[in-house]
């Protein structure tokens, strides 16, 4: 599974258009949300909090074309509480 770093610029381009301003911006506002939701999947409780925290993701990574993310999300839906999982998708949140 490859990462396209353009996929995201470009699922924002179709959203907002010619804005490489505003693209900049929205760009930022998916890492941070990104960044949040792994830091629940840190913190989850329970297993039920882990598979929510990954799906928000899974949802997040989707709307923004990240493609790697939403199948790290995906595949964390399984694996409650995997710390190496969690630090592949720290990886991948650092990647955007």
């Amino acid at each position: 599974m490859a990462y396209d770093p353009g996929a995201i610029d470009s699922a924002l381009a179709a959203a907002v258009g010619d804005e490489p301003g505003l693209i900049a911006e929205l760009r930022v506002a998916f890492v941070e949300s990104a960044e949040r939701t792994a830091l629940s999947l840190e913190r989850a409780a329970t297993p039920e909090d882990w598979r929510n925290a990954a799906a928000r993701l899974k949802g997040l990574a989707a709307s923004f074309g990240a493609v790697r993310l939403m199948a790290l999300a995906t595949e964390a839906s399984d694996r409650a509480g995997d710390a190496e999982l969690l630090t592949k998708i720290k990886r991948a949140i650092a990647r955007l």
